[in-house]
């Protein structure tokens, strides 16, 4: 500890930077660098989203705050979305809506979990959901998933997993980083697991509508025994392409919402009110856009998966069932520590990706790719990379 670190709190110092902000400074001191490190649609925004902001703008509806839950119309709209998408009987009453699903997941983890109490965590997860855990003054219990078979959720494992301080359970699907989609037979065996120990479960549903080949999302809280035991987090900065939009909701039974809105009001107040009325548009204008992304991502996957074949000498992958993000394994010695195998890959080669070490102790060894940029970037970078690993 430097003689300055007095000033920060032990749950702040305990958390490591981020790799991926990390990465991305890096890349700023090297021109030209083929990006596949940030989980961010460069499609941007559908027209007729940005066009209702304006229109909201103009007609004066964005200077003030909207209610703490947010609009009463948006959320309306999201609780006709959660029983015709997700087959979650919702109300209006039962959604806060957040800034992007990140605020909403720490305001939910603020409300669920004490100082000390267990979090379980499958490994590798998204290293935000680590942080949160932490910042709420809690500890992660990692639960490795099985990499063999596409990194599933070892059911067996969170069971085994459970102590007298397990107070919730926190997953991602489909998964950032690695693209796993839980599938419904697995869920319905962790909401058991929940049910028998009285435990929380937080989802994290950011990629739902990118799910390929003959997978499915499933949502937990569907589960009618569920409705008490669960707290779902959803976003549409993934969905239509809004991450600068920051907006995003969380669905719980009607009793909890209060004290989710504790947590909610000293991080937010409220959601952007320009960005309500934008994520208004994108629920209820045409939805084309949300098949063209996944049409768009289905053909990148399939790019990165044979450029990634090509390498196989290098790199051991899974082929992700959902999302955008995938993580290889890296089989050569210099990826034993992936921040030194990835920091070395952007200044010699200039190819921006991820280490796997933020991801959780089963991450180490891998680096995390997103396929949601042009064929040409992704061609781009696996040139560059081919070339790199030839010397």
């Amino acid at each position: 500890m430097n003689n300055d670190d007095w000033r920060a709190s032990n749950r702040v110092r305990q958390i490591q930077k981020s790799a991926i902000h990390e990465m991305t400074r890096l890349s700023k001191d090297i021109e030209d660098v083929a990006f596949l490190s940030w989980a961010k649609p460069t499609s941007g925004t559908p027209k007729h989203i940005g066009n209702a902001a304006i229109t909201a703008i103009k007609k004066g509806l964005v200077g003030g705050y909207s209610a703490t839950s947010g609009l009463p119309e948006l959320r309306e709209e999201i609780a006709k979305k959660l029983r015709r998408d997700n087959n979650i009987p919702a109300e209006a009453s039962e959604i806060i809506i957040t800034v992007g699903a990140i605020e909403g997941l720490a305001a939910a983890l603020m409300s669920a979990i004490d100082p000390g109490d267990e979090v379980i965590l499958p490994s590798p997860t998204y290293s935000t959901h680590i942080r949160q855990v932490l910042i709420a003054s809690g500890t992660p219990i990692f639960v490795p998933t099985i990499e063999e078979e596409g990194f599933s959720l070892d059911v067996e494992g969170v069971r085994n997993a459970i102590t007298p301080k397990t107070k919730a359970i926190l997953y991602c699907s489909p998964s950032n980083p690695s693209g796993t989609v839980f599938n419904a037979t697995q869920l319905r065996q962790l909401a058991d697991i929940a049910l028998k120990h009285n435990i929380m479960v937080i989802t994290d549903e950011a990629y739902e509508y990118f799910v390929y080949d003959e997978n499915k999302h499933f949502s937990i809280a569907s589960i009618p025994e569920m409705k008490k035991n669960t707290i779902s987090c959803f976003t549409f900065t993934k969905t239509y392409a809004m991450t600068g939009w920051r907006i995003g909701y969380v669905h719980a039974e009607k009793s909890l919402i209060p004290q989710i809105e504790k947590s909610h009001i000293p991080f937010a107040i409220c959601a952007p009110v320009v960005s309500q009325y934008a994520a208004l548009a994108a629920l209820t204008g045409p939805q084309e856009c949300v098949v063209k992304f996944r049409e768009h991502y289905l053909s990148t996957r399939n790019v990165m998966c044979e450029r990634l074949a090509r390498l196989n000498e290098i790199f051991e992958h899974q082929k992700p069932q959902g999302s955008y993000l995938m993580f290889p394994k890296i089989l050569i010695p210099e990826g034993r520590n992936s921040a030194t195998f990835c920091i070395k890959l952007l200044k010699d080669a200039k190819v921006s990706t991820t280490p796997g070490v933020a991801f959780g102790p089963t991450g180490e060894g891998h680096l995390r790719l997103s396929f949601c940029v042009p064929h040409d970037m992704i061609n781009k970078a696996f040139d560059r990379m081919e070339a790199y690993f030839k010397k």
